[in-house]
């Protein structure tokens, strides 16, 4: 009998290194797809629950009007003329927390808020620290994307118990002042670095299928493994090709391609959580399934990411149903450190947020 074994590396496959070269993570890359997947999986289950997927909810707090050219998104000012999205004000605070209550009690146990900023104003600081702080209080974790950051924005969302912040390099150094003119990808990495030395945790990834090469993908890659700390999480968009952007006409990725970067970044960010983003209304069951086996390990539920579609928590609920996996519950340790209130013992394991349609809480009383 003929048996197939992966070739020993000089390093452990879930090594934590931030060294990569492009040869490296091209090569991994590169392996027939059958065993870049098994090492994918392999490295996931060292550090996660493979059947379990953290489910995180993410609304626009502030819609359109956003000063960025990039070429991806409708929200921008640059292309309301052709995709006729108009700008809306900040909105309330007490409209946030009740979206988020709304979320909890769906499953979700991070909740993300994005406003269509270059950086925020001074005026919107305090609204933006009343959302954190009221999110909090209902015992999820809170990210927020508001553009970029300056020291004095920093600090506040730090005082006010920020977990994550989100902000994308989008796509390689090489290739990002094709998609965006109106701010650098060191602009970018600066960012990130402001909200690192402050102690916030990052959320930071990109997009495929902008037109760049497999190249580009994989030095994107490369850039956020590179980190002197790999982003907490890390979401991998497929392009949605809105009407009215520049890029509304590029191709669709193939789903093998995009697998393959699912992979990559499990291997190269073992610890990380892998999201998988946007574009999941364009992707098969079949090709959900592969990127969770390739180590995706987060989703976006509910039926909209900011102003493009997502399947709604029917579909994702019938797609985990088939494949045996369950929403992860909040980590109540790493919560407790945090100083966030999390739902009774009576649930710890059953890979529920503490709803009352929990089968574990009922049978426990």
């Amino acid at each position: 009998m003929n048996v197939h074994v992966l070739p020993m590396t000089a390093a452990p496959i879930d090594a934590v290194r931030h060294d990569w070269t492009r040869a490296e993570a091209q090569a991994i890359h590169d392996l027939p797809f059958n065993d870049l997947l098994f090492r994918a999986a392999t490295v996931q289950r060292l550090h996660f629950d493979p059947n379990k997927v953290q489910l995180a909810r993410l609304l626009s707090i502030k819609t359109g009007g956003c000063a960025e050219d990039c070429g991806y998104c409708s929200q921008s000012a640059h292309h309301a003329s052709g995709t006729g999205l108009k700008a809306s004000k900040l909105m309330e605070v007490e409209r946030v927390l009740n979206e988020a209550r709304k979320a909890k009690a769906q499953g979700a146990t991070r909740y993300c808020m994005g406003a269509a900023w270059r950086s925020p104003k001074s005026r919107d600081m305090d609204s933006v620290v009343a959302m954190v702080e009221g999110v909090k209080a209902l015992g999820m974790e809170t990210c927020m994307t508001l553009g970029m950051l300056s020291d004095d924005d920093v600090v506040k969302l730090k005082d006010a118990g920020l977990d994550y912040y989100n902000h994308n390099i989008d796509t390689s150094e090489r290739y990002y002042s094709e998609i965006i003119k109106t701010r650098t990808f060191a602009d970018r990495l600066d960012t990130l670095s402001r909200v690192r030395e402050a102690g916030i945790k990052v959320c930071s990834g990109g997009i495929v299928g902008l037109g760049e090469t497999i190249e580009d993908r994989i030095d994107m890659l490369v850039t956020l493994a590179n980190l002197e700390q790999h982003p907490e999480s890390v979401p991998i968009n497929m392009l949605i090709p809105i009407p009215g952007t520049p890029l509304e006409n590029r191709k669709k990725v193939d789903p093998v391609a995009f697998v393959r970067i699912i992979a990559l970044a499990r291997i190269m960010m073992p610890t990380s959580f892998v999201r998988l983003s946007a574009g999941r209304t364009e992707m098969s069951e079949e090709t959900q399934a592969l990127c969770f086996f390739a180590g995706a390990n987060s989703i976006f539920c509910g039926e909209t990411l900011l102003t493009a579609d997502n399947p709604g928590e029917d579909k994702d609920q019938a797609l985990f149903n088939k494949l045996g996996i369950e929403p992860m519950a909040l980590d109540t340790d790493a919560a407790a450190d945090a100083g966030i209130e999390t739902a009774p013992s009576e649930h710890a394991g059953c890979g529920c947020s503490g709803t009352s349609s929990c089968q574990t809480a009922t049978s426990a009383r």
